[in-house]
């Protein structure tokens, strides 16, 4: 479904735009991703409403078919990317899983500044994205995903979440969609 309205206290969650995670091969452009996240980061600020920056640092523990990849990653990997145009209002929230809720103090973060709804983009879409996703619609927040600001390592996946995953989390609309609702 097409968002429809920005709650009064709504706060922008990016995923994982960082230094890593944006060299990997993603489906669609992280340098048009990560512009239409400082779009909607400027937006947000000029609303005086939160823009929340996540990062990934580490994995989960425990076996995975996949692995956990192995080595060390570079010393820069989990830099936020300088395109974002980070301000020092902006939160930061430091995960070791795929979601940006569990073990991190999100929820309080925006529990305490009354957050209703979370407006989210980032990388990648099947995992950072849907996971925070899933984790806020259980939380009670109302979700809107800005499709044109997400991508993935994987076209089917990526599909997979914004057919199906995401409207039943919640609403979709692209940047200039969300922009228009925050007036």
């Amino acid at each position: 479904m097409t968002a429809t309205t920005l709650d009064a206290k709504t706060a922008l969650v990016v995923i994982d735009l960082q230094k890593g995670i944006l060299d990997l091969p993603i489906i669609h452009s992280g340098e048009e991703i990560v512009a239409k996240a400082a779009e909607l980061s400027e937006a947000f600020r000029a609303k005086d409403l939160p823009v929340v920056l996540v990062r990934v640092t580490g994995g989960a523990p425990g076996r995975t078919e996949a692995g956990h990849g192995g080595g060390r990653p570079p010393a820069d990997w989990a830099d936020l990317v300088p395109g974002l145009g980070r301000q020092d209002s902006d939160i930061v929230v430091t995960k070791q899983q795929w979601g940006a809720f569990y073990g991190t103090d999100l929820d309080l973060q925006l529990r305490r500044r009354g957050i209703t709804q979370i407006v989210l983009l980032g990388v990648a879409t099947s995992i950072g994205v849907e996971s925070t996703a899933r984790f806020a619609s259980e939380y009670g927040y109302n979700v809107t995903v800005v499709t044109d600001a997400i991508s993935d390592m994987d076209a089917d996946s990526h599909a997979n979440s914004v057919e199906k995953i995401f409207p039943r989390l919640g609403e979709t609309a692209t940047t200039a969609e969300i922009i228009k609702l925050l007036g």
